[in-house]
């Protein structure tokens, strides 16, 4: 499934029906890509790991560039190789996606909705969104899911989710979100799109 977010930015989820095999045959793989893929050794996270690829290297061919794959920044955070545009990767059980934005940084996360999210709640939300949550399972998904998306979007390291972002009230079943990335040295206001879709959530930061 591929949604077109603005004119600028793209995202795909697909359902992993593939073994790895299959998947590692549509792609070359970088050597330091390679090492990472050794470094898994649980074969479902292999064949998510793999299909996060697949999906980024179709949007890439999409906009009519050849894909050459990824490489990580000194956070972790991927990039792409040969082009300047912008991407971000998620994968849950059976499920991946990723996203490309053309002139801005990204985030992409895809969830579950699972009564877990309860246990996370102190550790993740400030005390107004706990309040605006109210043990509601999908509020707590929407939540969980939106500020994933800001921290892959702003990808580094030294932050918290419940300190440092934070997602506006919305309403059930609101599909645009509003966003903050709050440190000491930067602030960002965000856009977050948010979509029931696929294994539950699919959220966007842009």
């Amino acid at each position: 499934m591929e949604l077109e977010i603005t004119n600028d930015c793209v995202a795909v989820l697909r359902s992993i029906t593939e073994d790895e095999p299959t998947l590692r045959a549509d792609l070359t793989l970088t050597a330091p890509e390679q090492e990472d893929l050794a470094g898994i050794n649980h074969p479902a996270q292999r064949v998510e790991w793999l299909a996060c690829r697949v999906a980024v290297k179709s949007l890439v061919e999409a906009q009519g560039l050849a894909y050459a794959g990824l490489q990580k920044d000194e956070y972790g955070k991927p990039h792409l190789i040969g082009a300047p545009w912008h991407i971000s990767l998620s994968h849950t059980g059976g499920w991946a996606a990723a996203v490309l934005h053309r002139t801005r940084p990204v985030g992409i996360d895809i969830e579950p909705i699972r009564e877990q999210f309860r246990r996370v709640v102190p550790r993740v939300l400030s005390e107004d969104e706990i309040s605006h949550a109210a043990g509601e399972p999908n509020r707590l998904a929407v939540y969980w899911c939106a500020k994933e998306a800001l921290y892959k979007l702003y990808g580094k390291r030294q932050l918290t989710f419940r300190d440092h972002l934070h997602v506006e009230p919305f309403a059930d079943g609101d599909d645009h979100l509003v966003g903050h990335v709050r440190l000491p040295d930067h602030e960002a206001q965000l856009t977050i799109r948010c979509f029931q879709v696929g294994p539950g959530l699919l959220a966007l930061a842009f």
